[in-house]
């Protein structure tokens, strides 16, 4: 899939010039750097940036985008390069700005429940170096994805029917702005209504108002017992009829996962797992002992009136671990299952009252195309996710498989729903947000674009179009 490609700006000699000048060996323009800069885990092909700077510090930032800024060359925020969307491709050419080296823990505040990083700390790490305080933060996209990337693109995950998604879970942000300058957001204190909320404007923005380079996250308690279960159903309608009653009835579960029998087939022969090959939920409860057995006898109840066979437990952390590394492995299990494919993925959420009908309708129109897919869903919060598996050679299975999405996309919106509950706009999704949100609304997106960055430098192409 060839993205569009806008009036590609080179970078003038004199501008390499200052940036090996201030940069020496954190700049470069070699083909290999430049290449692995200009890819990420979606279907489009885009020539690479024109150089990459890897900054180590917000001064590193602020001085790229400010030399930048000079001869107005574009420059797009790179983290690991896990985005789906096409958020980091150098469409209009320009310099990567991997903030990968901006990696350390800067504060963590165990007493108020928050952790102060840098963007280039990711998921796991945090984690890890939090877990001797008890606190963990829930966010989980899968992808052991950069914090400011998650920040970015507003990422959540399959914790996020029990604790949200990035919208609700960062205090605060430090952010290079597109003339070079330094401002925060936000601060430490749980809540604020001290003029406009320039945190929320930040996060999900996409690198297209700034650079993320610090952010202050809500941090919470490890549950004193958590327990994972698996449990079959003999259609994908009873799996999510089972959910929607356990939300309806305010089940505090912390995760609920939805596995189509094509994904379980795809996952038992890439992890050597042998999980019954039908539709089933991977859950998690957490809490108390006592409130947590309470919650998974009930959800085992409610299963077994959907038809809910099999209903195995994981308790021990190595169990768990193995189920849901077996769920976050589903992406590269799938694209295995046919050597040389491309993925195309999808991302829509609707309310849950609407999930059966959305979810099902696109089951259907899945199954009548004869492409091969796999299905996942964070049905918990009403979010799901195709990939559409196409030969990247054959034009015809990428227009049935673009089809597919843009009928999804369409049922989604009929039903009060989303183009994206998680992924971002990026390339792939500008024409969704139009039929989403409306001209207006876009038209409003697009003069803060136009006011906070006039020379539509930062990762511009992405989100809307800029008129000439």
């Amino acid at each position: 899939m060839l993205a569009p490609t806008l009036a590609i700006r080179p970078i003038p000699a004199v501008l390499a010039d200052a940036l090996q000048s201030r940069f020496g060996a954190q700049f470069s323009v070699a083909m290999a750097v430049r290449e692995h800069h200009g890819r990420d885990e979606s279907a489009f092909s885009v020539p690479p940036p024109a150089a990459v700077v890897f900054a180590e510090s917000t001064a590193d930032v602020a001085d790229t985008v400010r030399l930048a800024a000079v001869h107005a060359v574009p420059v797009i925020p790179f983290g690991v390069g896990s985005s789906l969307e096409g958020h980091l491709l150098a469409v209009q050419g320009g310099i990567s700005l991997d903030v990968g080296r901006m990696n350390a823990i800067l504060s963590i505040d165990a007493d108020d429940l928050t952790v102060t990083v840098q963007p280039g700390v990711t998921r796991k790490q945090l984690n890890e170096a939090i877990k001797h305080t008890g606190l963990f933060f829930p966010i989980d996209p899968g992808a052991d994805a950069t914090i400011g990337g998650m920040c970015a693109t507003r990422a959540s995950g399959t914790n996020a029917v029990r604790y949200g998604t990035m919208r609700e879970n960062v205090l605060a942000l430090e952010v290079v702005t597109a003339s070079g300058e330094t401002i925060r957001t936000g601060t430490r204190a749980k809540k604020s209504s001290a003029g406009y909320d320039l945190t929320r404007l930040m996060v999900g923005s996409e690198g297209t108002l700034g650079v993320i380079t610090e952010i202050t996250l809500k941090i919470y308690p490890l549950p004193e017992a958590i327990s994972a279960a698996i449990c079959s159903f003999p259609s994908i309608e009873a799996a999510v009829r089972t959910t929607i009653q356990v939300i309806q009835l305010g089940v505090p579960i912390a995760r609920v996962e939805l596995i189509d029998a094509n994904t379980v087939r795809m996952v038992n022969a890439y992890a050597k797992l042998g999980l019954r090959e039908e539709p089933m939920l991977l859950m998690e409860f957490h809490g108390s002992p006592t409130g947590v057995k309470e919650q998974a006898e009930l959800v085992q109840e409610i299963a077994s009136d959907h038809g809910g066979q099999a209903f195995a437990w994981a308790s021990t952390p190595e169990e768990r671990t193995r189920l849901w590394t077996a769920r976050h492995n589903a992406y590269f299990a799938a694209v295995q299952s046919r050597p040389g494919c491309k993925a195309i993925s999808t991302d829509t959420c609707v309310p849950i009252s609407r999930l059966a009908d959305c979810l099902l309708d696109s089951v259907a129109e899945a199954d009548a195309s004869g492409i091969p897919y796999f299905l996942v869903g964070h049905v918990g919060d009403g979010n799901f996710h195709f990939g559409y598996l196409i030969d990247p050679d054959s034009a015809d299975e990428r227009t049935r498989a673009e089809a597919l999405n843009d009928a999804l996309v369409a049922r989604a919106l009929r039903l009060d729903g989303t183009c994206s509950g998680e992924h971002g706009i990026g390339l792939h999704k500008m024409e969704f947000l139009v039929a989403e949100a409306g001209e207006g609304a876009v038209a409003m997106m697009r003069a803060i674009k136009q006011a906070l960055d006039p020379l539509n430098i930062m990762n511009p192409g992405k989100i809307f179009k800029i008129h000439a």
